[in-house]
């Protein structure tokens, strides 16, 4: 009779524990899917800001080389010879010629008397100009270091700049770029400034695509 009892008391115990387990994971459920929501969101905010974080410096880098675009040094012996160049050689825009249909610019100037950097942060001496003119340009194109088969990862932006020979160089600024957009915007007939809307969609190559834009005007295209 014992023995019957102790069975049955093992079995209601097991039951309990069963039943207790069950109730656990209802109540656990929503908390477990809530913490694994905001981890994800993290994870994505993160990505965010990483990209936003990588528009930011390729807009600090265009905007830059756009403002000193057409630059001319007046102590320049130089300075009568390139007065021949007119606003389109100063700044060149070339629609769709690049990764996905990106568009490129190409800027050059004149050094100035301080310390002028290229687009990757080399200091412009007078071997690092063409008709002692420096260029900096920008354009998107494939990621080319990728394995075969892998999926890319947006495209590249791309900093052109002179080596010191003179030599067209490439060299990728970052990742994670799928298109480059640049827009002239129209302006007073009588100002000779030129006004570009930048624009950028950056992506992780999943889910996340973000699209942003800043305008730059020149400074220098008298």
């Amino acid at each position: 009779m014992a023995a019957i009892l102790f069975i049955k008391a093992k079995k209601l115990s097991l039951l309990e524990c069963l039943v207790g387990i069950a109730l656990c994971t209802i109540l656990l459920h929503p908390l477990l899917k809530t913490a694994a929501d905001l981890v994800t969101h993290q994870i994505q905010y993160e990505k965010k800001q990483l990209l936003i974080s990588e528009a930011d410096r390729a807009f600090e880098l265009i905007g830059r080389a756009i403002r000193i675009g057409g630059y001319r040094n007046i102590k320049s012996s130089h300075l009568a010879s390139n007065k021949t160049e007119t606003q389109a050689q100063w700044i060149e825009l070339n629609k769709r010629v690049g990764f996905r249909g990106s568009d490129a610019i190409t800027v050059r100037h004149e050094l100035s008397d301080g310390i002028d950097f290229d687009c990757i942060g080399n200091t412009l001496t007078i071997d690092r100009t063409k008709n002692h003119l420096a260029l900096q340009g920008f354009f998107v194109d494939r990621q080319a270091s990728l394995p075969k088969g892998v999926k890319a990862n947006g495209g590249s932006l791309i900093c052109q700049s002179l080596d010191r020979q003179g030599r067209l160089q490439n060299t990728t600024l970052m990742n994670g770029v799928n298109i480059l957009f640049i827009e002239e915007l129209d302006v007073a007939k009588d100002n000779r400034e030129r006004l570009f809307k930048v624009g950028l969609e950056m992506t992780d190559g999943a889910s996340l695509n973000l699209r942003l834009e800043r305008t730059f005007r020149t400074r220098n295209l008298f």
